[in-house]
C-alpha cells in the first residue's frame, strides 16, 4: 500500500516517512513545493545509504493519490492543506498527527483549535474521508532514527471502524510501536492535548519521554 504524507518536509513528517519505508512502505513525502519535497527525500537516501528505502517526493497532490494519507502540517494548516486536495482524498482513510500546542513562557501549553482538536478540523474541512487521529505522543527525533528501535503505545481515535483499522495498521507495521483503540475522534482534543505534559516532562528531565500503558494485554 502507496502512504501519502502532506507536509512531509517536516520533522514529524519526514521522521515517519523513513521510518515507514525503513519498514518496506512505500512512501510519497508531499509538500506544497515538489522541489522541497525532492530535496527532503534525497537528504534521507543520503543518511541512509546501503538502505532500500521506497521514498518518493512530490507535491501534496501525489501524495494524496495515495492509498492512506497522513497530514503531517503544522496544526494551522493542517485543515487546509487537507481541503486543497479534497477531492482525491474521498472515500480515503485519512490519519491526522499535528497538536496544538504554543509556548507561553516558559511552558508548553496546548491551544484549543476551532472544532476542539486538530484531527476535527480535518475531518470537517474533507467531510467525505474517514480521519483518524494517531501518533501524536511518538518522539519525531527517536522515529527518525531508524537504526534504533522505537517503542511507544499510539492511541488512536475514529469515528469509523475502518479508519480505525487502517491508522491501527499503520502504527503496527512499524516493530515497537502499539496501537490502542482510544475511542471516538472526540477523543482527539484530549490526545492532542496531553502532548503538551509530554513535553514539559521532557523539558524539565531532559529527555524523550514515550507513552507506555500498563494493564493492557500485550501479544
Amino acid at each position: 500500500m502507496a502512504i501519502g504524507i502532506l507536509g512531509g518536509t517536516g520533522p514529524a513528517g519526514s521522521a515517519l516517512a523513513v521510518r515507514l519505508a525503513s519498514v518496506g512502505q512505500d512512501v510519497v513525502i508531499g509538500s506544497r513545493s515538489t522541489e522541497r519535497a525532492e530535496e527532503v527525500r534525497a537528504e534521507l537516501i543520503a543518511r541512509w545509504p546501503g538502505r532500500q528505502l521506497a521514498l518518493r517526493g512530490g507535491g501534496n497532490d501525489e501524495a494524496a493519490d495515495c492509498e492512506l494519507v497522513v497530514v503531517a502540517t503544522p496544526w494551522d494548516a493542517a485543515a487546509s492543506t487537507a481541503a486543497s486536495v479534497g477531492p482525491r482524498l474521498e472515500g480515503k482513510v485519512v490519519v491526522s498527527m499535528a497538536n496544538a500546542i504554543a509556548k507561553v513562557g516558559d511552558e508548553l501549553q496546548p491551544l484549543v483549535p476551532p472544532r476542539g482538536s486538530v484531527a476535527a478540523g480535518v475531518q470537517a474541512a474533507v467531510p467525505a474521508a474517514l480521519v483518524a487521529a494517531a501518533l501524536h505522543h511518538v518522539p519525531a527525533r527517536e522515529l527518525g532514527d531508524i537504526d534504533h528501535p522505537v517503542e511507544c503505545d499510539v492511541l488512536v481515535c475514529a469515528d469509523q471502524p475502518a479508519a480505525l483499522k487502517a491508522a491501527s495498521d499503520l502504527v503496527a507495521a512499524v516493530p515497537g510501536l502499539t496501537p490502542v483503540d482510544a475511542g471516538s475522534l472526540s477523543s482527539a482534543a484530549a490526545v492532542e492535548a496531553f502532548t503538551a505534559v509530554l513535553l514539559q516532562v521532557n523539558r524539565r528531565y531532559r529527555t524523550r519521554t514515550a507513552l507506555r500503558l500498563v494493564g493492557l494485554p500485550r501479544g
